[in-house]
């Protein structure tokens, strides 16, 4: 992204009111992000809780309809899209609860429906799955309340025991449980 330049910020200040409407409403039409960045902070009806909707139903629809000949590698490539989403809610909302808590909705849809795909010849969908998981914790203990720590705790240590039950290899260290300060 380029610079905003001194000379361009005063060309804004020199527009009316109507011309500065203009250019927003023509930036937004031109980009989706900009438009829902817009209307999530401009329109009081869009509140945080549809917006966290609006993707957890988009990840939903990611994993739940992901087709082809690997469907290892198929939920793989979802998984990559849907946590696309994750950073698109965030760079909208700029909300670190929403975004741990999207986190967990990814992991809730894996363990719940597709961990037959952690066992075919691809351990790409597991060792992504593991990742996500390892991201999570170190999401939720750098960008969250202590008190956060303890309500998730629960479920992580849940999700880490079914990764740590399958027995197989990761390339990296993945904790046994979710350590509470």
């Amino acid at each position: 992204m380029p610079a905003i330049s001194s000379a361009l910020r005063l060309a804004v200040r020199q527009l009316s009111d109507k011309e500065k409407e203009a250019v927003i409403l023509k930036a937004a039409r031109r980009d989706a992000e900009l438009f829902d960045m817009l209307t999530y902070e401009l329109v009081e009806e869009v509140t945080l809780q549809d917006v966290y909707n609006q993707s957890a139903e988009t990840i939903t629809d990611l994993l739940h309809n992901a087709s082809g000949r690997n469907m290892s590698k198929a939920r793989n490539k979802a998984l990559r899209k849907a946590v696309k989403e994750i950073a698109r809610f965030k760079r909208i909302t700029k909300d670190p609860k929403g975004e741990a808590d999207l986190h967990l909705h990814i992991l809730r849809l894996i363990f719940e429906y597709y961990t037959s795909h952690f066992e075919g010849y691809y351990k790409s969908f597991f060792t992504a799955t593991a990742r996500l998981l390892l991201k999570t914790t170190q999401l939720i203990r750098k960008n969250l309340h202590e008190d956060y720590h303890l309500e998730y705790k629960p479920e992580v240590d849940h999700f880490l025991q079914q990764i740590h039950h399958r027995n197989q290899p990761l390339s990296f260290q993945l904790p046994y449980v979710f350590e509470v300060d």
